[in-house]
């Protein structure tokens, strides 16, 4: 995990120096462990090391003949990859196999590669530089078309920072953030800053894109018949290969632990693979479930799953007062924003992680693959029986708050519901595959790596992985969902492998109180967040007054945390304003 940039320039042009130290300074949480340059003719590479395989000899820029590679994230079948293609690396870099297969096989070098990964490779050769980025979209990559050429970075905010695009808001995407929490496809929230889509490979010279190629993260086709029995060993043998695949690492590695199915299966799996204890790290809250707005506290679930396994595992409490205190950094964090309350928990497991790890496996990616989600049920159902199609409603729906009504929010979802709709598969798998396309990248995945990285933590989601995939998305829909349960094959495996999970308890949702913080400092915040910038452009100050003394309503709560941290990130990534104290500080 570590943080890549560059410039590919016209004809003529030469790379700036300090241009491409401002990227790299940009972002310098990404990779505290080293930092390299390479400066070829019209090409300049950068890279902000995080240093997790091959301590001693995997700093980058890497080499081979005329080919110079720069990379963000873990190439996790690197010794497969050498030795099958009896490959003569320098290094011990997970890195470096990538680059000889490059030079080999050209753009489709990445075909082979099981991983996350944004990789730059600087072909002098051909004088082209090729960009890709893996198939789910776990390492972000984003581009910008300037007046000398394209410059590429781990995060848009460095583009920002080191003075290539200027931070202007494209209204589309701010209506969907609004309405659904995050963006969606190639064109992100910044005019001129788009991102290179998951699983994309692009060739470029003398500052334009020659050629485009598009690997898939989910197999084609419909459902493929099988027995449960046969399923189950199928996922067991996949699910094995990929935890043991992600578990490479030469510095220690832990678990964030929920009481949920995903990460109790990753546990029950890292427990098998370890000799010694799983180190697993929990995050509660200080508002109980009783409370009006709390959220489900499943510390004591996890610790008890964590005993059954005989894992070391510790619990922390999220405060509000810890929140008010921290969330203009933890936004800050999110330059392509997400206004999703887990990343407020994800924020301070992290931290607290970086205190005995560097790399962290999470459950992310279970409920897309294997059917989870209350919604997939509604989306299965025709119209006529109560049907409806994925995120079909938006956050300020009704609520009267905004200047004018939020058009053209849901263009993006449409787009990528007719792209999943392919031949063969069934309404389940459509809804599926269109939460792989746009909500797993441009949420949960920015999520986690946006609030890892603000630590120097590498986060790991084994259920996103290509033979993972292959063993589960083209299952029959009966065994993701029976009985009104999701996620059917997973919680037969649970019972089988950790019965301590009760795999087959009804699913509870993932929540965070925003809804009683805010209610409960309502009359402070609203005038604050109604008197932003960002937030008066869009939208009438007394409603949004209004809605915050209302926020302890659960549309009212979630519309009002929309509205606050779209206030703390419009402050920090239009305004420029440093995060420094506490939300009520830096509001004023």
């Amino acid at each position: 995990m570590c943080g890549i940039a560059g410039l590919i320039l016209k004809q003529g042009a030469t790379p700036d120096a300090a241009l491409v130290q401002r990227l790299i300074a940009a972002m310098a949480h990404r990779g505290p462990d080293g930092v390299g340059q390479h400066l070829a003719g019209q090409v300049a590479l950068g890279h902000n090391r995080l240093a997790i395989i091959d301590l001693a000899t995997g700093d980058q820029p890497l080499f081979s003949g005329p080919a110079t590679l720069v990379g963000n994230g873990e190439v996790y079948n690197y010794r497969e990859l050498r030795a099958e293609n009896q490959l003569a690396c320098a290094t011990g870099s997970d890195c470096e196999p990538p680059l000889h297969l490059f030079r080999r096989d050209g753009l489709a070098f990445a075909d082979q590669l099981r991983g996350m990964y944004a990789l730059a490779i600087h072909d002098r050769a051909t004088r082209q530089v090729v960009l890709t980025r893996d198939p789910f979209g776990i390492k972000p990559l984003y581009l910008a078309e300037t007046r000398d050429g394209i410059a590429f970075a781990s995060e848009a905010q460095a583009l920002i920072a080191a003075g290539l695009v200027a931070p202007r808001i494209r209204p589309e995407a701010r209506a969907e953030l609004l309405q659904l929490q995050f963006t969606t496809g190639a064109e992100t929230i910044f005019e001129g800053i788009t991102r290179l889509l998951p699983g994309e490979t692009v060739a470029v010279s003398e500052g334009r894109v020659l050629e485009r190629r598009r690997r898939a993260a989910l197999p084609e086709g419909g459902p493929i018949a099988t027995t449960e029995a046969e399923a189950l060993a199928a996922f067991d043998a996949a699910f094995q290969s990929s935890v043991e695949l992600h578990q490479r690492s030469d510095v220690p590695y832990g678990l964030f632990l929920s009481g949920g199915t995903d990460s109790a299966a990753v546990l029950a799996m890292m427990a098998r693979l370890n000799d010694s204890p799983v180190r697993a790290f929990t995050a509660g809250f200080d508002v109980p479930s009783s409370q009006k707005g709390g959220a489900a506290d499943e510390r004591e679930r996890a610790a008890a799953l964590a005993r059954a396994v005989g894992a070391r595992h510790e619990s922390i409490t999220v405060t509000e007062a810890e929140v008010w205190r921290h969330l203009p950094e933890i936004v800050a964090a999110m330059d392509d924003p997400v206004a999703d309350y887990a990343i407020i928990p994800t924020w301070f497991l992290a931290r607290r992680a970086r205190q005995e790890v560097k790399v962290v496996l999470s459950g992310e990616g279970g409920d897309e693959l294997l059917g989870g989600y209350g919604r997939y049920r509604a989306a299965m159902r025709p119209w006529w029986l109560g049907g409806k199609a994925p995120r079909s409603r938006g956050a300020f729906d009704r609520l009267d708050v905004l200047r004018a009504p939020l058009t053209g929010w849901r263009d993006g979802i449409a787009a990528a519901e007719a792209a999943a709709a392919r031949p063969g598969r069934t309404r389940l798998m459509a809804a599926q595959a269109l939460d792989v396309a746009d909500w797993l990248p441009h949420d949960l995945l920015l999520k986690l790596d946006r609030c890892l990285m603000a630590h120097a933590v590498e986060g790991r989601t084994p259920f996103l992985d290509s033979a993972v995939a292959a063993a589960c998305f083209r299952l029959p829909d009966a065994l993701k969902l029976r009985h009104g349960a999701g996620k059917w094959l997973l919680r037969e495996w649970l019972a089988r492998h950790l019965p301590a999970a009760e795999p087959h308890r009804p699913k509870q949702g993932f929540t965070v109180p925003v809804g009683a913080w805010i209610a409960a400092r309502g009359e402070t915040l609203g005038p604050l967040v109604a008197a932003q910038p960002g937030v008066a452009e869009i939208a009438r100050p007394d409603r949004v007054i209004a809605l915050f003394k209302a926020a302890a309503g659960k549309r009212e709560g979630f519309a009002a945390w929309h509205l606050l941290f779209y206030a703390l990130w419009h402050r920090r990534h239009v305004e420029g304003v440093m995060p420094e104290g506490d939300v009520f500080e830096v509001l004023r």
